[in-house]
């Protein structure tokens, strides 16, 4: 892996993270379909736009337009859907440390269904993955949790998973930001579907909920999904997903800072086993390449 991949994973993770904390605030003053709608309605047109102003075509490979319309439904539906819901009930941070495990059900697959072999460092890198979210996990039930909101998170992250195995190189030939304004698209269609049975939209103004709407829709949304994009596809799905072994302290920072949600002492323990999981698993990639 390269420094440029290197510092756009790190940029993803800190962009990715953050988008539990301003989801929460969003949430908080708006019902979360609607508002995830409207967002990307917003993030997709401006990614197309942006898009054919840089000379990129709509014009896909079918294996472009099927990764495009599964990762449309998958992640920013299912995944972010649910998690948007969960996050009325549910801490960001609890929300960031589930989906960080996407990584290891990612891994997962690749062994089971795809026959992916990792070389042992890499499996002690996945595992000390699993304790450090585990010892991070810990403190944070013991504090109390919401079990309806807990299972959405779990949903979601297995649905992050199948999107995220679904796009492996199905961005080579370019057309990188088309493709991302387009999936964002067809993961407004299906939440509008979703708002139109299950929500009445409701709405609170106030500057806090404009910000962090803002935020979500550039940032998180457009910048953090091009950048994802662009990962899977320079390093792979694996290599890429490696990266979210750091949201779970990014995203309990970032909770922490601007929601003054707890960070203790088995927070930070559980962030130095994270990390010297990640070192694991890049140390074992770069000795099989």
């Amino acid at each position: 892996m390269d420094i440029r991949a290197i510092l756009m994973g790190l940029a993803f993770s800190l962009m990715w993270s953050s988008a539990f904390t301003s989801a929460r605030i969003i949430v908080a003053d708006a019902s979360p379909l609607a508002a995830l709608t409207l967002r990307y309605l917003i993030s997709g047109l401006l990614g197309v736009a942006i898009a054919r102003a840089l000379g990129q075509s709509w014009h896909l490979t079918p294996a472009q337009w099927r990764a495009t319309i599964i990762f449309g439904v998958l992640q920013n539906g299912v995944y972010l859907g649910l998690n948007f819901v969960a996050m009325q009930t549910v801490q960001a941070s609890v929300a960031a440390i589930i989906a960080s495990t996407m990584p290891l059900l990612v891994a997962m697959a690749l062994w089971i269904v795809l026959g992916e072999r990792l070389r042992p460092l890499g499996i002690a890198g996945l595992a000390a993955g699993i304790v450090g979210v585990g010892l991070i996990m810990g403190a944070r039930i013991t504090s109390g949790v919401d079990p309806f909101g807990l299972v959405l998170c779990c949903i979601g992250v297995v649905a992050l998973t199948i999107a995220t195995l679904s796009v492996r190189g199905a961005t080579s030939g370019g057309n990188f930001l088309m493709i991302v304004g387009l999936q964002m698209l067809v993961g407004c269609l299906v939440l509008a579907l979703a708002t139109a049975i299950f929500e009445t939209p409701h709405v609170t103004p106030s500057w806090r909920l404009l910000v962090a709407f803002s935020y979500t829709t550039l940032i998180p949304g457009l910048a953090a999904t091009f950048v994802w994009f662009w990962l899977v596809n320079r390093i792979g799905a694996t290599r890429a997903a490696t990266f979210h072994f750091l949201n779970p302290f990014l995203g309990v920072a970032t909770a922490a800072l601007l929601l003054s949600e707890p960070l203790g002492q088995q927070d930070i323990l559980g962030v130095v086993v994270i990390t010297l999981g990640i070192l694991a698993v890049q140390l074992s990639r770069q000795q099989k390449t």
